[in-house]
């Protein structure tokens, strides 16, 4: 009789975290906006599907995977990011975030903030 041998897989969503030690570079100041559930399983530039509730963005120049902290001026509150697609494609934007990380940056009602960008290294 064959043994038969299953390896179960399984997909954990982590948010990303600022670790001791990283430096941060600031990259500007500007206006964010956010996109949800509407673009929820779409193929993002990096290949990856969409997930509004992963803590991702989209960036017009920086590279895949580059984390970033995105802080609110207007509060002060920070969430860090993971830049896993292109944009945003209005010319007034710097960043989009995915829903998640407009929430907890206190952004998800009003749709738009001002922020600071800092990259992770």
């Amino acid at each position: 009789m064959h043994k038969r041998h299953y390896l179960a897989l399984a997909l954990i969503v982590v948010p990303v975290l600022a670790q001791a030690g990283d430096s941060r570079v600031e990259i500007g100041t500007g206006l964010a906006s956010y996109y949800g559930a509407e673009l929820s399983g779409n193929r993002t530039a990096s290949g990856e599907r969409f997930d509004p509730n992963a803590m991702t963005a989209a960036h017009r120049t920086l590279s895949f995977g580059t984390r970033v902290a995105v802080t609110n001026l207007a509060n002060g509150q920070e969430v860090i990011v993971r830049v896993n697609d292109r944009g945003p494609w209005s010319k007034s934007r710097i960043v989009d975030l995915s829903y998640a990380a407009a929430k907890q940056i206190g952004m998800h009602r009003s749709g738009t903030a001002k922020v600071k960008l800092e990259r992770l290294d």
